[in-house]
């Protein structure tokens, strides 16, 4: 099985680079234990709702009005964008010290087919070439069966530099003939300092400036009515707005998040309808 990682890893460059921007430094903010905790329970909800019996595409369970716009726009070479939250038995999840960012989106490229994005998709090795210059290094780090291990750097610049060493494990599967999905989960994220120098060094995991700590990222591939609907969920986890940044902080962590799942979606619909013609 092949490698649908790219929604995940472009979404980890655009929250910092958004944070980077929006922002001052602020003082480093530290990942703890309840935060943890929230966020994995955040993750298990999710994903028990994504191992139902529901339909695969996000767009298929929307009311009937709007699946027929969301279907219209997506074949337009448009994007579908939704901003989501899981709940518990109805009730809104604290996160404690953090805050969740949960979004969906669907794009459809006719003539494509759940192989195209496979090829496009699972050279890890050459992402640091393909996306340059945010992706700065990349390595596939391992493969055993459905499981693929591997490595992204990203440089950030905006008012600020700030690079970002991420690992990620990602699970796949093919449920049937005509669709994939693939599972990742950030593994280690760590900021850089003096990145490219020789006193570079990674920051405590977890005790820095906060802007991005967790990413997972749930792709589905589906073949129909001519093309193929690439549905992406982003869930990622950050420090809350610091006291005396609300004003200027807030605007862009619940804008971003947005922005990110919208440039990973287009880019990937731009390349394969490129490869499709």
């Amino acid at each position: 099985m092949s490698k649908l990682t790219w929604c995940g890893v472009v979404a980890l460059e655009l929250l910092v680079a958004g944070w980077a921007e929006a922002a001052p430094p602020a003082a480093a903010a530290e990942l703890q234990n309840r935060t943890i905790q929230a966020f994995d329970r955040y993750v298990r909800l999710t994903e028990a709702r994504l191992s139902g019996t529901g339909p695969f595409l996000w767009i298929d369970g929307l009311p009937e009005a709007k699946r027929r716009e969301a279907l219209e726009l997506v074949r337009r070479k448009e994007l579908s964008i939704e901003r989501l939250e899981t709940k518990d038995n109805g009730r809104e999840i604290d996160v404690p010290g953090g805050m969740i960012h949960h979004w969906v989106g669907t794009a459809f490229v006719p003539s494509a087919t759940i192989e195209d994005a496979l090829a496009l998709l699972q050279n890890y090795d050459a992402h640091q070439r393909i996306y340059a210059p945010t992706v700065a290094a990349s390595k596939l780090r391992s493969h055993d069966g459905d499981r693929f291990r591997f490595f992204l750097r990203f440089v950030m610049k905006k008012v600020i530099t700030v690079v970002v060493n991420s690992e990620h494990e990602a699970l796949f599967r093919r449920p049937a003939p005509d669709r994939a999905e693939g599972w990742i989960h950030s593994t280690r994220i760590a900021e850089v300092e003096n990145a490219g120098l020789p006193a570079e060094r990674e920051k405590p995991v977890g005790d820095d400036g906060g802007y991005l700590w967790r990413l997972n990222t749930y792709w589905r591939l589906q073949v129909r009515d001519g093309g193929l609907y690439i549905h992406c969920e982003s869930v990622s986890l950050s420090r809350g707005i610091p006291v005396g940044f609300g004003w200027l902080v807030g605007p862009f962590v619940t804008s971003i998040p947005r922005e990110s799942l919208t440039f990973t979606l287009e880019t990937t619909r731009r390349q394969l309808d490129s490869r499709s013609r």
